[in-house]
Parts: structure tokens; sequence; C-alpha cells
């Protein structure tokens, strides 16, 4: 069975979508209905989706953003965006429906959803045409895990980050998540405008940097403004600090 995530922030809108593709495609499973951004990412991780029709301008994440985490999902793009930005989205073979959806457009989309069936087409080459960004600043959120439950943290909530082993430490003001991603893999994903390398195991957010102290012993340390910890602030690593 074909199973597909509808995300919205329109819940009439989603809810119309949802039954009107249930009634062209009585087949089709739809495993979640997302209300944001930040919803329908975790409905991606948790359900892995075969289809996922996404609106464009969502609240907390866009579409074009929650469909960077759609690796073996086909994505139709509920969109108002003009003719330009149509015809990206028709060169990468990604199908969409403009706003108010029409019912014979509808039909041709899932006609075409289900005769496809090779694999996804590249839909990270039509994102860098509508929304590109630099490669070292494409994380914007983080995935953990606890249990049976998946959570989305923003990058911008990370007070540090601290190697443990193999595994990475993230640390926020107010919780803590273990990642299987090192802290070497995990670096050159981050915005350098935004994180700093203070140590060979710890990246601090700078924003959350309040100041920079030295002991005794002329070593220095990271004091932080909402957490408690300190973080040893490395010689080779000291430069970028002179000025705090």
């Amino acid at each position: 069975m074909t199973t597909a995530l509808i995300a919205d922030d329109e819940p009439l809108l989603a809810a119309s979508l949802a039954a009107r593709l249930k009634a062209l495609w009585p087949a089709l499973d739809i495993v979640a209905v997302a209300a944001n951004g930040v919803e329908a990412v975790a409905a991606l991780n948790a359900h892995r989706p075969d289809l996922a029709f996404l609106d464009i301008r969502m609240p907390g994440l866009t579409g074009l953003q929650v469909a960077q985490a759609a690796r073996d999902t086909r994505v139709v793009f509920v969109t108002a965006y003009d003719e330009y930005a149509l015809s990206a989205f028709e060169h990468a073979a990604i199908d969409y429906l403009l706003k108010p959806v029409d019912d014979v457009r509808l039909a041709q989309c899932v006609s075409r959803l289900q005769r496809q069936t090779q694999a996804p087409p590249d839909l990270q080459a039509a994102l860098a045409a509508l929304n590109p960004a630099p490669a070292a600043s494409s994380l914007a959120w983080l995935t953990v895990g606890l249990g049976d439950t998946t959570r989305l943290v923003a990058l911008d909530e990370v007070l540090y980050f601290e190697a443990s082993n193999k595994y990475t430490n993230v640390v926020t003001a107010t919780e803590r998540h273990l990642i299987r991603t090192p802290l070497k893999d995990l670096l050159p994903q981050l915005d350098p405008q935004r994180f700093a390398q203070v140590h060979r195991a710890v990246i601090v957010n700078l924003g959350a940097v309040a100041r920079i102290h030295r002991d005794l012993l002329g070593r220095q340390q990271v004091h932080l403004k909402q957490c408690a910890d300190v973080l040893p602030l490395s010689r080779g690593f000291a430069g970028r600090f002179r000025q705090m």
C-alpha cells in the first residue's frame, strides 16, 4: 500500500486535500497530517511515507526545508509560487499543486504518481534552484530520540556540542541529548558564523557565550549565558575570542 503525508498549516485545506485524495485513490494510506514544518519532519522520520504533499509556506520550517529530510519520499509541493519556480519543480520531475487545488489537476497528479514507479527524482537539485544555501550552513535542526519518541531540536537552541566517544552530547538550556554523529562529522555541517570549535572535544554556539575567563594558571574558559557549565578554550582555538 502506498503511504502519504500531508503538511499544511491550514487545517481545512489539509482535511479537504486528504478527503479528495482518498476519493481519487482509495488504496492510499494517509499516515499523518502535520500542521507545521516541524511536525512534518517528525512525521517523515516516524513513518517514512512514499509520498509527501507539502505546503511551501508553513510556520517553523518551510516546505522546502522539510523536503530536505525527504530522502526516499516523492514530494508534491502545494504552492502559490510563480511559473519560474514551478518550472524548476517540473525539471526535476517533482509534481506540484497550485492553491486553490483544482479537481482536474489533482486527478492528473494522482494519475502521474500512480504511474511513476522509478526512484524519487533529484529533489536537492530543484531545492538548490529555489532555496540556495551554503553546504556548511545547511543544518538547521537535529533529530534526537528518546525511546519511541522522536524530537526535533533547532540549532538555535543548542548551547554546545561535546564529543563522547563515537557519539556527541547536544546540550541546550534545559536538556541533554546523545546523537550518533561524531563531532568531526558534525562540524562541517554547522554555520561557522554561529558555531565555533573551542576545544578538540567541544563546539560552542557563539550566541550563547557570556564571557571568556582566564584562571590563575592562564587557562581560558568559556562561560555561557543560560548554563552553569564551563567549557575549556584551547590555545589553538582562542584567536577568534580575543575581542571578547
